[in-house]
């Protein structure tokens, strides 16, 4: 039994040390803050992680989102394919440029977009397939490829949770059009705030580069309409000092995955697909019975616990029709998930001693595997 007195832990821990602190001052110091040396170096070694593709930084994950569908040209009438269970800036990036995300269903075990729903949602308006690395979990991204060349269709990889994460070989962000990532504090690395465009097409990233910086690359000098979602020089340098730590933390993650595998009895555990390498952003097990129950029981024990995500987009208001309903969507696995889904801290710092907690609490829930 855990003793109350012991400290909590929480379902995320960031990690802002020393180095990412020295790095900050550091460029506070210099006087050069925005778009300077920091950010280009950051593009720069951020794209060993995307097999040496162009990497375009901005202010967040949300905004990599936007601008990639902007960089696009989709807008009204076009329909974007998306999952409903994750963010809502998922689906708020498609609506921002004024197309329609049209709502898909998940598979069951890696909660991600399910290929077959993707493949059955295609129309003549179709424009794009986004699909959501989910908790660290890469999607079935070669099915999912395979039906975007069949239907000659871009594909934007919301890699916002997947940092390092691949598929049989080919890391996330590498496969379609373009990936986008998230630097938010609590994901697998951070720069405080920010996030990254992944791109193989050069003259799709100097779009990006315009319409991130007000439509210019000289100053003054405006080529087209854009906004100003820049990446500061003090998020890039905190972001470089994480990158250098990404993989063993990543490794942590893994090996604490396995411990929490091999002891949790009451629920079940996150399976991995064959050749998908997880990264686990969020370490997300399915619980029986009563899932506010047993969130009650691990928080008593002093575990923290979160859901991710309780109510899936197409119930969010903004996506409700005009008579305040979730549409037409048929989407059993994520009305499931829903329900059930219920993430356990897998932070790199967790010590051996609070892996044990976690699983001892988590097996007093009750319920069967």
């Amino acid at each position: 039994m855990t003793e109350p007195s012991q400290n909590p832990i929480p379902p995320a821990r960031p990690v802002i040390g020393e180095r990412e602190i020295e790095a900050a001052v550091r460029v506070l110091r210099s006087g050069m803050v925005v778009q300077g040396p920091e950010v280009a170096a950051f593009e720069q070694e951020f794209s060993e992680l995307v097999d040496g593709r162009h990497c375009v930084a901005v202010n967040s994950g949300t905004s990599a989102l936007q601008l990639t569908l902007m960089a696009m040209n989709l807008g009204p009438g076009d329909e974007v394919i998306v999952p409903s269970f994750s963010f809502a800036a998922t689906a708020n990036a498609v609506r921002l440029v004024g197309a329609t995300p049209v709502f898909v269903d998940i598979e069951r075990d890696s909660f991600n977009i399910d290929p077959d729903a993707v493949a059955a949602a295609i129309t003549p308006r179709t424009a794009a397939i986004m699909p959501v690395h989910l908790y660290g979990h890469p999607a079935a991204m070669d099915k999912i490829m395979e039906i975007a060349r069949r239907h000659d269709l871009a594909v934007v990889e919301d890699a916002a949770q997947a940092h390092g994460a691949s598929l049989h070989g080919t890391p996330v962000g590498a496969f379609g059009l373009a990936g986008c990532f998230s630097f938010y504090p609590t994901k697998n690395m951070h720069s405080l705030e920010g996030g990254m465009i992944t791109t193989a097409d050069a003259g799709f990233a100097r779009t990006l580069r315009l319409l991130r910086n007000q439509g210019m690359e000289q100053r003054y000098a405006n080529e087209i309409v854009g906004a100003n979602m820049r990446l500061t020089d003090v998020a890039a340098a905190i972001g470089r000092v994480q990158l250098t730590q990404l993989a063993g933390w990543t490794q942590r993650r893994q090996e604490n995955a396995k411990v929490l595998d091999s002891r949790i009895t009451t629920m079940t555990v996150p399976p991995v697909a064959d050749g998908a390498q997880h990264v686990y952003h969020q370490y997300t097990v399915r619980v029986p019975g009563d899932r506010d129950a047993a969130q009650a029981h691990l928080k008593e024990q002093g575990i923290g616990s979160a859901v991710y995500y309780p109510t899936p987009i197409h119930r969010l208001k903004p996506f409700l029709d005009a008579d305040g309903k979730p549409g037409p969507w048929d989407l059993p696995e994520t009305e499931r998930a829903a329900t059930e889904v219920l993430s356990l801290p897998i932070f790199p710092t967790l010590t051996a001693a609070e892996l044990d907690r976690i699983a001892d609490a988590a097996n007093g829930t009750g319920g069967a595997r």
